[in-house]
């Protein structure tokens, strides 16, 4: 089995002049490519008006997700880390407005101005620490804050992940709750290992009817999976529970009897202690 691309080198660095070419000249990975992104359209369930809707492709590479949708008419704005993979981006000429960025330090795209958000096999790379400066946590942290931000009020975010384990699944998750989002996990296809496809589906804003998760499919499909070792699974959706509340944690004062017991034991060793009386251990008021 092939090693996982985010473990043999940075994505800037993986996708070079020579790694980019061969990715998008591959007809499979085109197709691929078209399917995974036409069922991430179809789970932002956009309103089917004609009016086209301004996204976000986050990790767009050479642009393959971003004819997808321009196919179903809408304009998109494309964030990559790799310069290589933009550079074929333009070569094509693609739609879509092009930004070099690195998604673990935040979007930096304006406060509620995109109608919705796909990303294709990218979001699992903020879980490897490419750098000594890197903390997978810290990264994942201003990524969905900054996605959340930019979102409009009940938009949709799509990330179709490659979890390496179930650390890193619930590590996604976690941070994906505790920046406000809510949804869950699709997967498709779950007991074929090949074939088998997580989808995170967030909606920005809190649980309601319009934020209820999809359910996933089942049947025979065609993989493209940079990890081909996919573990089986009974529930073909997994909703993600509301963030629970810290509880404030009361100290508990000193009684009258600890503060009695304390002042025998000093007695006992000689040292001067007041005399007992019915004010010992009693509490002040905040004002006299």
């Amino acid at each position: 089995m092939t090693s996982r691309p985010e473990l043999q080198a940075p994505p800037e660095i993986f996708y070079n002049d020579a790694e980019a070419r061969k990715y998008t000249s591959s007809s499979r990975i085109i197709e691929i490519q078209a399917k995974i992104t036409d069922r991430a359209l179809e789970l932002l369930a956009l309103p089917d008006d004609g009016v086209p809707r301004l996204l976000l492709d986050i990790g767009c590479g050479s642009g393959l997700s971003g004819e997808t949708l321009t196919e179903h008419g809408h304009q998109w704005i494309g964030l990559d880390i790799s310069q290589s993979m933009l550079n074929v981006a333009l070569e094509r000429e693609t739609d879509g407005d092009l930004l070099l960025g690195d998604m673990g330090q935040g979007l930096g795209i304006r406060p509620g101005v995109i109608d919705g958000a796909i990303s294709i096999s990218a979001v699992q790379w903020l879980c490897n620490a490419d750098k000594s400066s890197h903390n997978p946590r810290l990264r994942l942290k201003a990524f969905f804050e900054s996605l959340y931000k930019c979102l409009a009020r009940g938009a949709r975010a799509v990330l179709q992940v490659y979890p390496e384990n179930v650390h890193q699944r619930e590590l996604i998750l976690g941070f994906a709750m505790r920046s406000g989002f809510a949804g869950g996990v699709v997967v498709d296809y779950p007991h074929s290992a090949r074939s088998r496809k997580e989808y995170l589906v967030l909606t920005c804003g809190p649980p309601s009817i319009t934020s209820t998760v999809p359910k996933g499919k089942d049947g025979d499909y065609e993989s493209c999976s940079d990890d081909d070792s996919g573990e089986d699974e009974e529930n073909q959706t997994v909703r993600m529970a509301a963030p629970r509340k810290r509880q404030k944690i009361r100290k508990r004062g000193k009684g009258r009897e600890w503060v009695l017991k304390k002042k025998e034991q000093m007695r006992r060793k000689g040292n001067a202690v007041p005399p007992d009386s019915k004010y010992t251990a009693r509490k002040r008021k905040a004002r006299f």
